[in-house]
């Protein structure tokens, strides 16, 4: 295979090598793990071991990523570098779940600064387009296929803030194993395979630009096949050059991490990005083709954004989630919920305990869609929304012996602490979603989204949580000569109500499915994780959050055990499916249990598989300071490396 060329590599031939060689010898080591981990006669009688570690770990969707994190820490880089390593080999190596044009919601803890910190960095709208656009074409929700949904790639410039803020190394440095995997190529595995395979005759027929990457000598790549990606292999040695030529001259490490981002927005990248999406018009769900609404304007004014975290102490927990640009708040909203009932007395498992756990979640995500949104141009009420007392209130609306299959979101303003003007209060207009359960469904059957997850801590205590997605190659075309596609992250905003929260605003963000987790334990670095799963999301973390801190399992088996999801509430993405008091429940919930359940009026199903979330988790032993992870078996390729 071909070598990195040196303008863009940061180690040298001899470091390559032993690097092919750890390589080998890292993934001997899984293989042998998940034998001992299957073999009769284990201790855990589950799917992995928990991995423990002392001096730092790593967990991420793609086990070359995690070994990419790995290899630098033990570089002397910290959890940030890590991090921002990580998340750039999984837009190549995850390409179907997460591509450079996508979005990273980050949590980080830092150690120097004792303080949490968010990354906003989530799409923003085209600004030249406004909600009356759609009106007068006739466009009644954004679609989530082709470049309509399309909004400033939020990528690079979270990487360059993430870096510039709080890491050590280059951008050459963290970039080099993501350009290695792209150049060099990566063997082809079956998740990923399987998505070229649903995509192929879309590639054939209408996107030829992606046919020419996925489809190499014009068939689908065979299983273990080494994959390669040219032309994304350029766009990052584009911005490494960029930086070297910095550095070249005379410019400091924060300079030139600010002309890596400079060439992305301002330069020849996006120029090359507005062009296509401009010149070129495709078939999206809507029946029609369009165009996307990008200008280099928007591409010039945008910037990742340093947020204020939200958070509400769980008993002496202190939990952390990216603000209401996110779904994160419901975690915490259903968190305030659940203090307001004894789940150890409850047990794990019953159908007491599922009943609280699907009721808290209906409310929490009832306020999530009403009142959630882009606090730069809605007033969001966040002062009531983790209210204490208002959660209090809300629990009453929970019957024991009853589901409350109704969509219900609360008055939040009465718990505000101070008068909220009469316009913020009617900028919450609750969204309105006409599309039926059958068409959504449909829809959702041939138009999957997915999500992949990157953690990290390192010997310090700094802590990293992420949550990568969009910008996947399923929805939207290869653009020629970058390699990568456009996110399609537009879809959830909304174009039913131009007060509502979620309504399409020139240059706003949207209110994005993405929520990684980070935990402090009386005031100390305790637990970065989450999860894949669109709306689902945080209804599996925070299932596996209760059973470490309330039911006190090691991380794997909290992992793995049963799980229960409802759909109450409208979907974020489009078109936006509600199903009221449709619960799914994982074969780990006893029959019983589910007959229970379904007597007080759930209207149960099973989940496809076994175990469904693919959640990533590393704790921190508050006692001994000992590092446990795990991975979810739920995907063919994420995991846990530590040391």
């Amino acid at each position: 295979m071909s070598r990195v060329s040196p303008v863009s590599e940061s180690i040298t031939g001899e470091e390559r090598t032993n690097m092919n060689i750890r390589y080998i010898l890292v993934t001997t080591l899984i293989f042998l793990v998940l034998i001992a981990a299957g073999s009769t006669g284990s201790a855990n009688p589950l799917t992995r071991p928990t991995i423990l570690g002392t001096h730092h770990m790593v967990a991420c969707g793609h086990w070359l990523a995690a070994y990419t994190g790995n290899r630098i820490l033990e570089k002397g880089g910290n959890a940030f570098d890590a991090g921002a390593a990580m998340v750039l080999a999984q837009a190549v190596l995850e390409f179907d779940l997460f591509g450079l044009g996508g979005e990273v919601p980050i949590l980080i803890y830092s150690a120097r600064d004792k303080k949490v910190y968010s990354i906003d960095g989530n799409m923003a709208a085209p600004k030249g387009v406004d909600f009356q656009w759609f009106v007068d074409r006739g466009i009644t929700a954004i679609p989530g296929d082709g470049l309509l949904p399309a909004g400033v790639p939020a990528v690079v410039d979270a990487v360059v803030t993430l870096l510039d803020k709080w890491g050590t190394m280059s951008f050459t440095e963290v970039a080099a194993d993501a350009i290695h995997y792209a150049e060099d190529g990566f063997p082809m595995y079956n998740s990923f395979r399987n998505n070229i395979i649903r995509m192929e005759e879309r590639f054939r027929e209408e996107w030829p630009t992606s046919a020419a990457v996925f489809l190499p000598g014009g068939r689908v790549p065979d299983f273990g096949e080494i994959f390669v990606q040219k032309d994304l292999a350029r766009t990052l040695k584009r911005l490494v050059e960029a930086e070297q030529k910095a550095l070249a001259e005379g410019k400091s490490r924060s300079e030139a991490l600010k002309a890596v981002r400079d060439r992305f927005y301002k330069g020849d990248i996006a120029e090359e990005i507005v062009k296509f999406q401009a010149e070129n018009a495709f078939k999206d769900d809507t029946g029609e083709a369009h165009t996307g609404n990008l200008t280099l304007e928007d591409f010039a004014s945008y910037s990742a954004k340093i947020r204020e975290p939200w958070s509400v102490n769980y008993k002496g927990y202190e939990v952390y989630k990216c603000g209401p640009w996110t779904q994160g708040p419901v975690f915490l909203q259903q968190l305030n919920l659940l203090e307001n009932f004894d789940l150890k007395s409850l047990g794990y498992n019953t159908a007491d305990y599922w009943h609280i756990i699907t009721e808290t979640a209906k409310l929490a995500h009832a306020d999530k869609d009403k009142y959630y949104g882009d606090p730069d141009f809605i007033y969001v009420p966040k002062e009531g929304l983790l209210s204490k007392e208002y959660a209090k209130e809300r629990a009453k609306l929970i019957d024991m012996k009853k589901a409350r299959n109704e969509h219900t979101p609360g008055d939040p303003f009465p718990f505000e602490g101070k008068k909220a003007m009469e316009e913020d209060i009617t900028r919450v207009a609750q969204n309105a979603n006409n599309y039926s359960e059958q068409a959504a469904l449909a829809y959702m059957d041939v138009n999957a989204h997915d999500t992949t997850g990157t953690r990290a801590i390192d010997k310090d205590g700094n802590m990293f949580s992420a949550t990568p997605s969009g910008g996947w190659f399923t929805s939207s075309p290869i653009i020629p000569g970058l390699g990568f596609v456009l996110g399609t992250r537009g879809q959830m905003f909304h174009l039913t109500d131009p007060d509502a929260a979620k309504a399409y605003r020139p240059g706003a963000r949207p209110c994005t499915s993405l929520t990684p987790t980070l935990v402090l334990k009386d005031g100390k670095p305790f637990a970065v994780f989450g999860t894949p799963g669109g709306d689902t999301q945080d209804q599996y973390t925070l299932q596996t959050f209760l059973n470490v801190v309330e039911f006190g399992m090691e991380i794997q088996s909290a992992i793995d055990g049963p799980k229960a999801v409802t759909y109450n509430f409208p979907s974020l993405f489009y078109p936006y499916t509600q199903r009221l008091g449709a619960m799914s429940v994982s074969p780990g919930v006893p029959q019983d249990v589910v007959d229970e359940l379904a007597r007080r009026g759930h209207k149960i199903s099973y989940l496809k598989e076994t175990f469904t979330d693919a959640t990533t988790m590393i704790v921190i032993d508050p006692e001994t300071g000992v590092l446990h992870g795990g991975a979810s078996p739920a995907r063919d390729k994420q995991y846990v490396i530590g040391w």
